[in-house]
């Protein structure tokens, strides 16, 4: 059963998707809040599966929420998934980067709805190939954080491989078949380069990935180094 939390200063839409969510028998609404401050309590209080949280909300902006829920280590379960009316901006991206696992527009179509919250329910970040590619262009330009070089030194050839693909948009899947290796053994390499590199989720190190300069943005790839 996958458990959400719906975080949304309007009503009308929260009930719009509570509706669609509550028609499916592996998806629980555990609980719903009008701004970001009542939304945090709650998703402390019942630690969800998957929090959607608008950006823009009264009391406490969902950038802020999100930070803070990222940073509790009794919270690392729990994916946030940004509900945006505007589309990829710099909001959604200090979202990403404060530890959101992907974003939704609202206008989403209800199919595609229920499918990315089960895409984010299994860890997976809801970025397109599209989508990585406009937020390299536009918006990773900070440098990596204090220790993020000493973690990538340890990576495996394997890990950084996997690394790069997750960069590019693969799902496990597209990664196992373009290595060579089963899902499960894919899984691993990214999982295990998620740990070395404290990256919360998929979509974090997409992030990790390029600003560490793993991964360039235009152009060729750099080669994947030993490590």
């Amino acid at each position: 059963m996958i458990r959400v939390l719906l975080v949304d200063d309007q009503p009308l839409l929260r009930g719009g998707f509570r509706a669609l969510l509550d028609l499916e028998d592996d998806i629980e609404v555990v609980g719903e809040a009008g701004d970001g401050l009542a939304g945090l309590a709650l998703t402390r209080e019942f630690v969800p599966d998957i929090v959607l949280i608008d950006i823009q909300m009264p009391v406490l902006d969902g950038i802020e929420a999100t930070r803070r829920i990222a940073a509790d280590p009794a919270l690392a379960g729990v994916h946030v998934v940004i509900l945006t009316n505007y589309g990829f901006d710099e909001h959604v991206f200090a979202a990403l980067r404060a530890g959101a696992a992907g974003f939704l527009v609202k206008d989403i179509v209800p199919e595609d709805f229920l499918h990315a919250v089960r895409v984010a329910a299994r860890g997976d970040a809801l970025l397109a190939p599209s989508i990585t590619r406009k937020l390299i262009d536009n918006y990773v330009t900070q440098p990596l954080p204090a220790g993020g070089s000493d973690a990538l030194a340890e990576l495996t050839n394997r890990e950084r491989e996997a690394v790069v693909l997750v960069a590019r948009g693969l799902s496990n899947d597209q990664i196992a078949e373009r290595m060579a290796i089963s899902p499960m053994t894919a899984k691993t390499h990214v999982n295990r380069a998620m740990t070395k590199l404290r990256a919360r989720d998929r979509a974090q190190l997409v992030i990790l990935a390029y600003e560490s300069g793993l991964v360039a943005p235009r152009g060729s790839q750099p080669p994947i180094r030993s490590a």
